[in-house]
């Protein structure tokens, strides 16, 4: 029962954690947001006010606002998985025969993400400017769906380039905006969008990595032990064959560490995984996170009627778009001044 509690806590935790991050980031919908709504009216009936207004305005901070709780949280939980797989994974592969190279792959990882990682964090994005913003008003033309020509930030009081969008957390115009990201404390754009990438890949990579050596050391210590052709005795005296759900509550009980690691590990991985392929979707389509949430509320006539609904689906799916080739060297080496388009 102890280890059923356990693991339904850390799950919900993770949930919990996740539902929070795209509720407040800005992203818009996300598949549980009607649960998500729904919990939240029912606990705002059983928790005082101003606990609620603590609350909102605390969230509001973490995610409205720059600030490196984030960055802070991130090297955390980074150096608490390094320091388990170096404090107990490591030697025990070691002990049981694992290659050296194969275990000093994630510290290769961990240094390539790094300089990923801080490129975008300290990579300018493509702040518009009073000074670059003629130049920019010339990189790409105006569909006329979602962006229009001659619209004026009233924040940044300059004429607003095509692709770009003011953020409301850096408070500053960025060319090709894509999102503004709370990990890295910094948005995501024209000039830094390759290094965001290669960090979600590298990223992904890493917990992969880790993950893969772990579970081969806990099959290797189930099978060395004959664990999984033994038996126990139930509460009513009977001899029953051990399963998966035994494996895996003996492993959790005698490793806790290295299990909360693992499944820790395992759902960021296809968490990552996910979003990378989202956003690799989007360089290959030339799109960036921004345009794709405004192309899903053009999507739905019954939703959002429009005269321009029927005339603009395509643009809105191919406008930037100029084959994959193109879209990848646009994103590995963006454009910095008027290139025609090949459409």
């Amino acid at each position: 029962m102890e280890f059923l509690t356990l693991f339904f806590i850390y799950v919900l935790s993770i949930l919990t954690c996740l539902a929070l991050v795209c509720k407040y980031s800005g992203k818009g919908q996300f598949p549980l947001e009607k649960l998500f709504v729904y919990l939240t009216n029912v606990i705002s009936h059983l928790v005082p006010e101003r606990l609620q207004t603590a609350s909102n305005q605390i969230l509001h901070r973490l995610f409205h606002k720059r600030n490196s709780f984030f960055l802070t949280l991130h090297f955390l939980l980074e150096a608490a998985v390094y320091g388990e797989f170096t404090y107990e994974i490591f030697g025990y592969c070691q002990e049981i025969g694992f290659s050296l190279p194969s275990l000093i792959v994630p510290y290769v990882l961990l240094t390539v993400k790094m300089y990923f990682f801080s490129q975008c964090c300290t990579k300018d994005p493509g702040t518009i400017t009073k000074l670059n913003n003629e130049v920019f008003l010339g990189v790409y033309p105006y569909d006329q769906v979602m962006f229009y020509q001659g619209v004026l930030c009233p924040t940044c009081v300059l004429v607003k380039p095509a692709r770009s969008k003011h953020c409301r957390v850096c408070n500053v115009c960025v060319h090709r905006f894509d999102h503004h990201c709370v990990w890295v404390n910094n948005c995501i754009g024209a000039f830094n969008t390759k290094y965001f990438l290669l960090y979600l890949m590298t990223l992904s990579a890493m917990a992969a990595d880790i993950a893969v050596l772990t579970i081969g050391l806990l099959l290797h210590l189930v099978l060395q032990s004959n664990l999984m052709s033994a038996a126990y005795v139930d509460e009513e005296g009977h001899q029953q064959p051990v399963g998966l759900f035994f494996v895996i509550q003996y492993l959790f009980l005698t490793f806790p560490r290295i299990v909360f690691m693992l499944g820790f590990l395992m759902f960021l991985f296809l968490l990552l995984l996910g979003y990378s392929f989202f956003h690799l979707y989007l360089a290959v389509t030339n799109q960036t996170a921004n345009e794709w949430y405004k192309r899903k509320s053009h999507g739905c006539q019954h939703c959002n009627p429009s005269p321009l609904q029927q005339q603009s689906h395509t643009s809105l799916h191919n406008f930037y778009s100029r084959g994959t080739f193109r879209n990848l060297k646009e994103i590995l080496k963006p454009i910095t001044k008027n290139e025609k388009k090949g459409r």
